[in-house]
């Protein structure tokens, strides 16, 4: 699916909290680790050169430091794609917060112009003795709200899945506030019918191990309490949907997701 997993570190211990999964990712699938460190000035390359050179040596991966040529997420993008059949895997933020990168910092700049999947990680603070040591993913989790805004996604999480040899779980969430007409009956086969049928449709079209469920409550809390702290899982979402009129809107699930879930996120637009 991939040949090459290219993670763009700044020199903080922030981006590199993504390794572990690229690491994951790696030994699954026999892909190559390239790591970019890219500066504004030239005088900062020898530096950045040193640094990525360091911890490239040390992860058993290709390392390149280079100036920027215009945009930060540009440059990175460029990289990407001078390499065919490369995924990006980044965190969230690094010297900046979260709120910046939700609202367009270089993560979110890369997947609204790459056009192409990116796994996005927010940091945590983890240890630096962790950073090192791989975390393979087995499950593939694909949130829907009943558009095709979030089923276009589906190709993508199963794709991954199959790469991976992890399974994929299609999950449905019914918000709080989401009321059926008086006439249809209510309960969980019910509920359960709609992802059930996505599960079983997308195990036939993609050869993979499915599942699903049907969870309750606001869309990332409930997400997030059924991944109940599980390292081994990415998510798959697109970073929008279409359903202004209610709670499930995708955008701010998959934001929300970042925020709560320990886990990648693969994303593009939808």
């Amino acid at each position: 699916m991939y040949d090459r997993i290219l993670v763009p570190v700044d020199g903080s211990a922030f981006s590199e909290e993504v390794l572990p999964h690229a690491l994951g990712i790696v030994q699954a699938t026999g892909a190559t680790l390239s790591l970019l460190r890219v500066v504004d000035r030239e005088e900062d390359q020898s530096e950045a050169a040193r640094y990525v050179g360091a911890l490239a040596a040390d992860l058993s991966a290709d390392g390149r430091a280079m100036v920027a040529r215009g945009d930060l997420a540009d440059t990175v993008l460029a990289e990407a794609r001078r390499v065919p059949g490369t995924l990006i895997a980044m965190t969230s933020h690094g010297h900046s917060g979260l709120m910046e990168a939700m609202m367009g910092s270089v993560a979110l700049r890369i997947v609204r112009t790459g056009g192409d999947p990116v796994i996005l990680y927010r940091p945590r603070g983890a240890a630096v003795e962790g950073r090192r040591q791989a975390t393979r993913v087995n499950t593939v989790v694909l949130p829907l709200d009943g558009t095709q805004v979030s089923e276009a996604m589906a190709s993508q999480a199963a794709g991954m899945a199959q790469w991976l040899g992890a399974d994929l779980v299609v999950v449905e969430v019914i918000a709080p506030d989401v009321k059926l007409a008086a006439d249809i009956p209510t309960g969980d086969v019910m509920e359960s019918s709609y992802v059930r049928t996505r599960a079983e449709e997308y195990g036939k079209r993609y050869g993979v191990r499915t599942s699903w469920e049907v969870l309750h409550g606001e869309p990332a809390e409930a997400i997030a309490r059924f991944l109940d702290e599980r390292r081994d899982v990415m998510l798959a979402m697109v970073t929008h949907g279409r359903r202004p009129l209610e709670t499930a809107i995708l955008g701010s699930v998959t934001a929300g997701c970042l925020h709560r879930c320990a886990v990648p996120i693969v994303t593009r637009l939808p």
